[in-house]
């Protein structure tokens, strides 16, 4: 397990899996019921602790770390690799 899945809370990670397929975060507010600076909170969180420049590189160092699965279209879910 790598360092950065330790210090990552369980809503970051849903926030992340959210992110990693291109929501905005006006719609990861309403698909997890929080509001907007919630998620701007989250996000700045996720990119201070995987030191990432912007969602697009938090995005791909979650999967190649394996913080996150993919996201699988046929099924509306994430799938953990």
């Amino acid at each position: 397990m790598s360092d950065s899945v330790k210090y990552l809370s369980v809503r970051e990670i849903e926030v992340l899996e959210w992110v990693s397929i291109g929501k905005s975060n006006w719609e990861i507010s309403r698909i997890l019921d929080i509001s907007i600076s919630t998620v701007k909170n989250h996000v700045s969180n996720i990119l201070s602790k995987l030191n990432a420049y912007n969602r697009t590189q938090a995005a791909i160092i979650a999967i190649s770390q394996r913080l996150i699965g993919s996201y699988s279209a046929s099924n509306g879910a994430f799938i953990k690799l």
